[in-house]
């Protein structure tokens, strides 16, 4: 079941306490296709500056990524540049200069309007608008926004959430969408708008799933080495949805399944420095993991004790 992602293409530099990377490849939907070609193939929709080192990407269409919706034009391609603390939870803007980006309109190839499954990478509500009204009755679409966009665009994104199944926020977005400091009352809220799923994301800390009528939590998985968190995020949606559009059938265990490849995928991520650590990454590698995460949150209840 093929996939697509709308979202930026980018340039990264970022500086960690580990080192130092610049014009690394980044973007939403870089991370996002990385994680989720996996799984399942995806197509691409973005645009690139005439500046863009295109053969970087090459790496994204041997493993089975359509970059067909990718499109290039005269200028600078969006280069963003970043400083994490020590800890890695706390970065810092250095510079954001959006080239092209800024005059990003979405057009989606014919072959990609019959996607099943589309995310909607953190992009202007009314240009996620505009390309739902390019599809062709997607079974599921997913999407990302942020505190910027919640508090200048508030309306867009509201008509947005209408036709979104599933969104995906941090802790700290979801409360001020919803208006509430409670976290529950605020996913509820947020429901009541439209998406019958939420993904609250808390970086490090893990995150939660509010289903229908369910909820789950999720521990972060615990890493020795991390580098560069840029693009963990984007990484846990294409994990998420990847493992969706390997599966023809979905009920609340395979979504509760898809939180584990998509925290998964975000954990390889930050392993290195920009898509690094995905160029190697294979199925088994994803499989061993997935294992190692259900020994160490899977535990028996003595049920004479309950």
């Amino acid at each position: 079941m093929s996939l697509l992602v709308v979202g930026s293409v980018a340039l990264d530099t970022v500086r960690t306490p580990f080192g130092m990377v610049e014009d690394a490849l980044g973007g939403s939907a870089v991370f996002f296709a990385a994680a989720a070609s996996t799984h399942t193939p995806a197509y691409v929709v973005g645009v690139i500056g005439d500046d863009f080192p295109r053969d970087k990407l090459a790496f994204l269409e041997e493993r089975g990524v359509d970059l067909s919706g990718l499109v290039e034009e005269v200028g600078e391609s969006f280069r963003w540049a970043g400083e994490y603390s020590y800890d890695l939870n706390s970065r810092e803007t250095l510079e954001t200069r959006l080239g092209v980006f800024a005059d990003f309109k979405p057009v989606i190839p014919p072959a990609a309007r019959q996607c099943p499954i589309v995310f909607l990478g953190n992009i202007h509500p009314q240009l996620q608008i505009d390309v739902l009204n390019q599809m062709d009755e997607p079974r599921l679409v997913a999407a990302d926004t942020m505190n910027f966009w919640i508090e200048g665009e508030r309306s867009a994104l509201l008509d947005l959430l209408e036709r979104v199944d599933l969104l995906m926020i941090n802790d700290e977005e979801a409360r001020q969408l919803a208006g509430v400091p409670n976290l529950l009352k605020a996913a509820r809220w947020i429901q009541d708008r439209g998406p019958d799923h939420l993904v609250v994301k808390k970086g490090e800390h893990g995150s939660i799933l509010f289903g229908k009528n369910d909820l789950f939590f999720l521990p972060g998985f615990p890493l020795e080495d991390v580098f560069d968190p840029t693009g963990a995020g984007d990484s846990f949606a294409g994990g998420f949805l990847g493992y969706l559009g390997s599966r023809d059938h979905w009920d609340e265990d395979t979504f509760r399944r898809a939180m584990v490849y998509g925290s998964v995928a975000g954990s390889f991520a930050v392993e290195r420095f920009s898509i690094d650590r995905f160029r190697t990454l294979s199925r088994e590698d994803v499989a061993e993991r997935v294992r190692d995460f259900k020994r160490i949150t899977t535990f028996e209840v003595e049920l004479e004790h309950v």
